[in-house]
């Protein structure tokens, strides 16, 4: 433990009690619902060929091998051949080995296993914040696309209403600036379906980015709400990947200190040499031990040894804000998921999102003369608007769903189809 280490009190029931309403109630399951085959199998193509999971993978596989590569012995043995022809022959040959004393290779072993604790949970980390965003930028899309679809219904809906307008004020039905306003509302419906079109691309254009294939048939967002917030029980703060990531870190921090104060304290190095010597007609064999070590005098490691305290502090801080975090973000998008979806459902029992059914009564109302042109186009636009809006609503539902799952540490439990219900 160092200077960090000596937690205050206030930060410890800081954190039961964060922990305490993160958790949910005793004997609560985890229902989550099982996503549509199509959304699973695009975020699971998207897996294989996201260069950034790449990426992950490859410096995973990389700490791997530093932790084979700190398996292996610290020294290795050399050999030394002599030879002299002067007034004393000399052959003679020696081995040299420095020994680990102070057991060098296990504090480097602690340190990168440590390090490969580490990678792995970036790896989970990454795969998770890909899915993550690609499911927001899947749900933007599919957004934009509905969106786009009701726009070209509009278009529709008031190119007919310019056509009969023409014909009613043929027959003098109605006035010449009523005539002219279905004209011009038929002139801003297409200005607007091409800024809609412009939006469906630059969302296909984003979700490209993430990997995948936008060009290709993408999944519908489905007509269900997800499930409650309660429904999802949350994995322990201790478990998620970015306290695991967190943590590995300390612990490879903390050996980084050992390996610091290990690598200071010099090893010996003891040396075997044998041959013979000839002088004249005498020969006699020679057989030699020595033994050495350093004297660090001038470079006694201690600076070493001390950045490496400093960053086994820093990294137990992080450590403590990554807990936090975590519950805190937890709390907040599940707030947040809950409010968004109590106002879609909401919506949907009113009759508000009804935008067909209105846009018949409208229709029936103006042709009977019941209400005027100007009203007929004024009620559309605000039936319009409100149906857009409940598009936009559902997405944003969708999204604060998805933040919700990825803050619990269910995201890509719930995209592989692998949560089980289970009581934490």
């Amino acid at each position: 433990m160092f200077v960090l280490r000596a937690a205050p009190k206030g930060v410890v029931c800081v954190l039961l009690a964060v922990s305490s309403i993160a958790s949910p109630a005793m004997g609560q399951t985890n229902s989550l619902p099982t996503p549509p085959p199509a959304l699973r199998a695009a975020i699971q193509d998207l897996w294989q060929k996201s260069p950034r999971i790449q990426a992950a993978d490859a410096r995973l596989r990389a700490a791997q091998e530093r932790a084979k590569a700190a398996g292996r012995p610290v020294y290795t043995p050399s050999v030394q051949l002599d030879g002299e022809n002067a007034d004393v022959d000399r052959r003679t040959v020696g081995a040299s080995l420095t020994l680990d004393v102070f057991d060098k290779r296990d504090a480097r072993v602690t340190e990168s296993d440590a390090e490969v604790r580490a990678r792995e949970a970036a790896s989970m980390l990454e795969r998770r914040d890909v899915a993550l965003e690609w499911l927001k930028a899947w749900s933007t899309t599919a957004l934009a696309r509905r969106q786009s679809a009701l726009g070209r219904r509009r278009v529709a809906l008031m190119r007919q209403f310019d056509r009969l307008a023409e014909q009613r004020f043929n027959v003098g039905d109605i006035s010449r600036p009523e005539r002219d306003l279905a004209g011009l509302a038929l002139g801003e419906a297409q200005v607007q379906q091409s800024t809609l079109d412009a939006q469906e691309l630059a969302a296909r254009s984003a979700l490209a980015t993430l990997g995948g294939n936008p060009d290709g048939p993408l999944p519908e967002l489905p007509r269900a709400l997800p499930p409650m917030a309660g429904a999802v029980s949350p994995v322990p703060t201790i478990e998620r990947p970015e306290r695991r990531q967190a943590k590995a870190e300390q612990d490879r921090a903390d050996a980084a200190v050992t390996v610091a104060d290990r690598n200071r304290r010099p090893d010996p190095t003891l040396s075997l040499t044998g041959g013979q010597v000839r002088s004249g007609p005498r020969t006699d064999r020679v057989i030699g031990i020595s033994v050495s070590i350093p004297i660090p005098n001038l470079a006694s490691g201690r600076d070493q040894v001390s950045a490496a305290r400093a960053d086994a502090d820093a990294a137990f801080a992080s450590l403590r804000a990554a807990e936090l975090r975590s519950d805190a973000v937890f709390k907040q998008t599940g707030m947040t998921y809950e409010a968004m979806r109590a106002a879609s459902a909401g919506f949907r029992q009113g009759r508000a999102g009804a935008f067909d059914e209105r846009a018949d009564l409208l229709d029936r109302l103006w042709r009977s003369g019941e209400i005027s042109t100007s009203d007929y186009l004024v009620q559309l636009k605000q039936s319009l608007d409100t149906a857009l809006s409940s598009i936009a609503l559902e997405s944003q539902t969708w999204q604060a769903w998805f933040d919700f799952l990825a803050a619990s540490g269910r995201l890509t439990e719930w995209v592989d189809g692998t949560s089980k219900d289970a009581s934490p």
